[in-house]
């Protein structure tokens, strides 16, 4: 199964069969069809409509249409009449124009102060004029949300290939870093355990002389032991590399992983800062700021993955 980014970008337009190119400009404009998706990241989904007057009553049936199909992101569905949304101004028919004018002077012979009908009246009367069929307009603008969302789910998913490539390959590098420290944990361990033991004979050498040597000497390796598992960060490596080996099969079985992916992340820092905190060695210490910058690095991935 996929994995798909809450990034997103589709659009298209629809024009109805029969509308040509030397139609009159009023008609065809009115019914030309536009619509574009975009999105960004989000906790949840998150659905916003940007529709033209026209249009607003389908938000519902587009609603339902995007909740099928999505289930996290911020996205915006933008609908339009492009010739009425555009504003710009057309010919009014002139059989329209000469009804007008027979209209207007019925009307004044009844109310002679009537005020006569302006430009901007008879431009609204021809808006007007050729009102689209809602069941068609309902019928075209459905399919074309069908048509642009199948792209924009598709654009989804080739970004969400793109985050999953970026991702393994970080994979790939904190699995070489923990293959690298390794190695270094029982030799950190061993060395402070003989700092240890040294600081302590020392501690001894200017004391009284009431601890006979061998009580001494079990105590500091008691202690010295102690102290040295409080260090060792072989559990943490081991937790480490467990998470690593989920988020790789969460990316595999793909889906919606953003959340769970989210969550492997930080349990990711947790090991990596405790690994840090643990570190006796420059080396880890190096190693572990090393993972803590890759895995900052997928966390700004996996928030983009729904």
């Amino acid at each position: 199964m996929s994995v798909y980014s809450m990034t997103g970008y589709a659009s298209g337009q629809h024009t109805p069969a029969g509308t040509t190119e030397d139609a009159p400009a009023w008609k065809s404009s009115q019914a030309r069809l536009g619509l574009e998706l975009r999105s960004v990241n989000s906790r949840f989904l998150d659905l916003g409509f940007r529709l033209s007057d026209d249009l607003r009553q389908h938000e519902p049936a587009l609603r339902e249409l995007l909740g099928k199909r999505l289930k996290r992101g911020k996205v915006e569905l933008r609908a339009y009449l492009q010739g009425r949304e555009a504003g710009a101004l057309t010919d009014p028919p002139i059989r329209l124009l000469q009804r007008l004018a027979s209209v207007q002077d019925q009307v004044r012979m009844w109310l002679p102060d009537a005020a006569p009908l302006s430009v901007a009246d008879a431009l609204r009367a021809a808006s007007g004029a050729e009102p689209t069929n809602d069941e068609d307009t309902a019928q075209a603008l459905m399919a074309l949300a069908r048509t642009v969302l199948d792209d924009f789910v598709a654009a989804r998913e080739r970004e969400g290939a793109r985050l999953v490539k970026l991702i393994r390959d970080r994979l790939k590098d904190l699995r070489e870093l923990a293959r690298a420290a390794e190695p270094l944990v029982p030799q950190a361990v061993e060395a402070q355990k003989q700092r240890f033991i040294a600081r302590w004979n020392e501690a001894l050498a200017g004391g009284d002389g009431q601890i006979s040597p061998e009580a001494a000497q079990e105590r500091a390796l008691a202690e010295a032991t102690a102290f040295a598992i409080r260090i060792d960060v072989a559990e943490e490596l081991g937790r480490l590399t467990a998470h690593l080996d989920e988020i790789e099969a969460v990316l595999k079985k793909g889906g919606e992983v953003g959340k769970r992916l989210d969550f492997l992340i930080q349990e990711l820092h947790r090991e990596t800062n405790t690994l840090g905190s643990k570190s006796a060695a420059l080396e880890l210490t190096r190693i572990s700021v090393d993972m803590k910058v890759l895995i900052e690095q997928m966390r700004e991935q996996v928030q983009n993955i729904e």
